[in-house]
């Protein structure tokens, strides 16, 4: 009499970090799951301050015709497939992206960072991530633009010229100071730091 085979226990494979980072966001309504540089990094929902920021930005992006639908649009929370790992992406607090993005789905609802003509972040608790980590991983993908809104140091970052591992050109704005961003954004747009910061802090 023969034997049956026995075949062993099943055994999951283990979760990728897509897998885990998809499961965190289920898990934590709201927050925003990003991977950078081979790294979960899970950031909590945005306060008033935040969101005040991103308006004030937004408005003249569309003012200058940027944010047409014809030839780019402007988003919040638009994730970006990043090239430094094999599941790395970001997920900037704005963009803005050519008009045809829809073509350039890549997975996991991210996007080609070759459609994305500008990114921003709006520094939170985890600062150190917009100022160091996605500095590397936006230059990486070539992001033409990357503006940072740093609300710890009461400044603003303009960065261009992504080369490897960071941006050629790295300007800091102080209160009072104007800044026109680089003309590879597809229009002329003026920003006023101090009303830019100004909207990013508590009100009394």
């Amino acid at each position: 009499m023969s034997a049956a085979p026995v075949e062993p226990p099943h055994q999951d494979e283990p979760l990728t970090q897509l897998a885990v980072a998809n499961r965190l966001m289920e898990q934590n309504p709201g927050h925003r799951v990003e991977i950078i540089g081979g790294v979960i990094v899970v950031t909590p929902p945005p306060n008033v301050p935040h969101e005040r920021a991103l308006k004030k930005i937004a408005a003249p992006l569309a003012a200058a015709g940027l944010d047409d639908g014809e030839e780019s649009e402007v988003f919040q929370g638009i994730g970006v497939w990043l090239p430094d790992g094999p599941e790395d992406y970001a997920i900037p607090d704005l963009c803005l992206v050519d008009a045809d993005i829809d073509d350039h789905k890549i997975t996991n609802n991210c996007y080609d960072p070759a459609v994305f003509r500008l990114v921003l972040e709006v520094t939170s608790n985890n600062y150190n991530n917009d100022l160091k980590a996605k500095v590397i991983a936006y230059a990486n993908a070539k992001i033409p633009v990357y503006v940072i809104i740093d609300r710890k140091h009461n400044r603003i970052h303009v960065l261009a010229d992504p080369a490897q591992n960071g941006y050629d050109s790295h300007r800091v704005h102080a209160p009072g100071e104007q800044i026109t961003l680089p003309p590879s954004i597809g229009a002329e747009v003026k920003l006023d730091v101090e009303a830019l910061l100004k909207a990013g802090q508590p009100r009394a």
